[in-house]
């Protein structure tokens, strides 16, 4: 493994156990074993070695999400979307220093308009696999229409339910609160 893909993989570590602002130069480098100099070299700035592990560490755990979604046999995912928030609210417990460096990725984007411009890409890419998870269809067959409606209200569901987690845990709806909640707005929108 070179340089670059040794910093990838030490700047995910570190953002998974510190976070991002808590993530230093020297820590990436240090995870990596490599010199503090390679970071500038390869990535330009701490900031983009971060940015680029957090938009990765997100895309696995999309994939991941995605192979969790799986039909059973009748071609139902009830059972499975049911198990998918389960997970990702063990999840948003379990890294809970992950979730906050993407709610702190939002916030650095606000001053940093590059960086506006991957997340804007990278939310995107967000609601697309989130519609290709809950449909069963890869995200090439995906509609536009089925990204901006079903992919943009899960993904807005999802980092709804995050926040709330992060503000009061103790209060925080559980999976199965947040699929009644989920039946009881789809009356009203009957």
């Amino acid at each position: 493994m070179g340089n670059r893909d040794a910093l990838l993989l030490g700047a995910k570590a570190c953002l998974r156990e510190k976070g991002y602002d808590r993530t230093s130069v020297r820590d990436i480098a240090t995870a990596a074993g490599v010199s503090m100099a390679a970071i500038g070299y390869h990535y330009g700035s701490r900031e983009a070695l971060l940015n680029q592990a957090l938009f990765e560490i997100l895309d696995e755990w999309g994939d991941a999400m995605g192979r969790a979604l799986v039909p059973d046999a009748d071609g139902s995912t009830k059972r499975h979307f049911a198990q998918m928030w389960d997970n990702l609210i063990a999840d948003f417990a379990a890294h809970p220093d992950l979730w906050l460096a993407s709610v702190e990725l939002f916030m650095q984007a606000q001053r940093q308009p590059e960086l506006r411009t991957a997340l804007a890409e990278g939310t995107a890419q967000g609601r697309r696999g989130m519609a290709a998870i809950l449909t069963g269809v890869p995200e090439s067959e995906v509609t536009g229409e089925t990204v901006r409606s079903l992919g943009s209200v899960q993904l807005a569901l999802m980092s709804g339910v995050m926040i709330q987690h992060f503000s009061d845990p103790a209060a925080a709806p559980t999976a199965t609160e947040v699929l009644q909640g989920l039946r009881s707005l789809a009356e009203l929108a009957h």
